[in-house]
């Protein structure tokens, strides 16, 4: 059909079809449901508009992955051939790379360069570290006695449903994609509805992979419509969701009717502690790094950063300094722009109102502090916002304990290492944290008691596909990456072997 595909040439002059349908079965289809619009969030333009699924497309889509695992069985296929398409899928994806680039700095907003540098290579890493491993997912032999021989074989859990966020449209759906695909499961995978667009071209490549029919479905749709489906649906044996705590509520409470197995990586308002010995050089740039990147549109965000307070005023200078020279803002085109617009309006906005309550507060405003407006006339209507730093503020504060989630920090001192460890720890949150110290015990003793699921030392916000990634309390439950993100992916199952005459 014609509307299942469009023409679009993107601003830095990157021309491509664009899919606009949904993907089951290996084929892009109209959906029975309503269309989501995506906007360039540096103009307030319309890019293009993309089929949205209904629960009935999100049931033919679940179908068409039961009956993929089923026949021909994915899950019996040679994992060695399963690792191999998955190599060529990595392989697409770097001959693709300026393409998805492209596409994700202009439906997202995140600047060109670093969709092209960092987060297609995080990409593009994810699917070959995880084609490795799918023929090195194996039980174990068990030994008992002589009249007993026991063995595990490891299997995979079945239909997953795939819940991705907006903000990093092409590495967060890999990080699913890959293990799952491992371990021989079959999915369905939902985008956020805020950044349609880049999936539905990776769906192209899946195809050209050779991943036969129904082993990857995508669906977009608006999260509560699509996401209460999957969560709901019977013949979906696991979610995995990345998003907000709030959502990821909901999604349990869906969840739990069939006891779904459920992986969630949610929320977080992660510290960031600096002792007076720190390398302040250091500290500044990656605390700076660990906040304002990605337009602050990060679950691990360092948005509570707790200096010495020795060294806090010289940090606060620093901090400033740092965000004068390097956050540029500008669109995504630009290659000295650090920092784009916000997502979308909503996010712009509710940025904007959580800068603005703790103006009311009382903080003290020591940088920013409200919406940013580009020189560009072309530019006007974008959701630019000013790098803002906060200061003078009691951690019972909103602003200190709730995730903001845009480029808004607290930075507020501490007097000795319990006072630190105490007020790091003092949060419903726990997903990541970092320790700037020259002391190699107290980094190691500190980062042991921090109630964290990852903790930085002298760094932040450097992730690698090859180690674990999730949190603690409400921060989520299991881990996605490194060999850890398949124990979410697969099951053990137990075998008896009666050698003997035993009763």
């Amino acid at each position: 059909m014609a509307d299942l595909y469009i023409d679009l040439v993107a601003p830095n002059g990157h021309s491509y079809k664009q899919p606009t349908g949904l993907f089951i079965n290996n084929e892009f289809v109209p959906s029975t449901g309503q269309k989501i619009t995506s906007i360039d969030p540096a103009t307030d333009k319309p890019i293009a508009t993309v089929h949205a699924a209904s629960s009935e497309d999100v049931n033919r889509a679940v179908n068409a992955a039961k009956a993929a695992l089923v026949y021909p069985s994915w899950k019996l296929l040679p994992p060695t051939d399963r690792g191999q398409m998955m190599a060529k899928l990595a392989d697409l994806m770097e001959q693709n790379r300026e393409l998805f680039a492209t596409i994700d700095a202009w439906d997202n907003g995140k600047p060109y360069h670093v969709a092209l540098n960092e987060d297609l290579t995080e990409a593009i890493t994810t699917i070959r570290y995880y084609s490795g491993w799918a023929d090195k997912t194996f039980g174990q032999t068990i030994s008992t006695t002589p009249e007993k021989f026991a063995y595990t074989i490891r299997q995979p859990v079945g239909v997953v449903g795939q819940i991705i966020p907006w903000n990093y449209p092409l590495s967060m759906a890999t990080w699913k994609l890959g293990p799952a695909l491992a371990c021989g499961n079959t999915v369905v995978l939902k985008p956020a509805e805020q950044t349609p667009l880049s999936a539905l071209v990776f769906a192209n490549l899946i195809k050209e992979a050779g991943f036969p029919p129904g082993v990857v479905n995508i669906v977009n749709e608006y999260g509560k419509e699509a996401g209460a489906a999957l969560a709901e649906h019977p013949l979906v044996d696991k979610i995995a969701f990345t998003g907000s705590t709030m959502t990821a509520r909901e999604i349990m409470k869906k969840a739990a009717g069939t006891l779904k197995n459920i992986t969630l990586e949610t929320g977080g308002k992660s510290p960031l502690l600096v002792f007076p010995d720190a390398d302040m050089e250091q500290a500044v740039k990656w605390s700076h790094f660990g906040i304002m990147s990605n337009q602050g549109q990060i679950c691990t965000a360092t948005s509570r950063i707790f200096v010495h307070k020795d060294i806090l005023e010289q940090f606060l200078v620093q901090f400033k300094q740092a965000i004068d020279s390097t956050s540029k803002i500008g669109d995504q085109w630009d290659e000295s722009t650090f920092q784009g617009p916000q997502v979308t309006r909503a996010q712009y906005d509710r940025i904007l109102s959580y800068i603005e309550m703790a103006k009311a507060d009382g903080a003290v405003v020591v940088s920013g502090g409200g919406k940013h407006t580009p020189a560009e006339s072309k530019n006007k209507d974008g959701y630019f916002i000013e790098p803002t730093v906060f200061t003078g503020t009691p951690d019972s504060s909103r602003i200190a304990r709730e995730e903001v989630f845009g480029p808004v920090v607290v930075i507020l001192p501490f007097s000795d290492e319990e006072d630190a460890i105490r007020r790091a720890n003092d949060t419903t949150y726990g997903l990541g944290a970092a320790v700037f110290t020259r002391d190699l015990t107290r980094a190691h003793r500190v980062a042991a008691e921090i109630e964290s699921g990852m903790v930085w030392i002298n760094s932040s916000q450097d992730c690698d596909p090859r180690i674990p990634f999730g949190g603690v309390k409400q921060s989520g439950i299991g881990r996605e990456l490194g060999e850890a993100g398949l124990e979410a992916y697969s099951q053990v199952k137990a075998v008896h072997v009666n050698l003997g005459s035993m009763l």
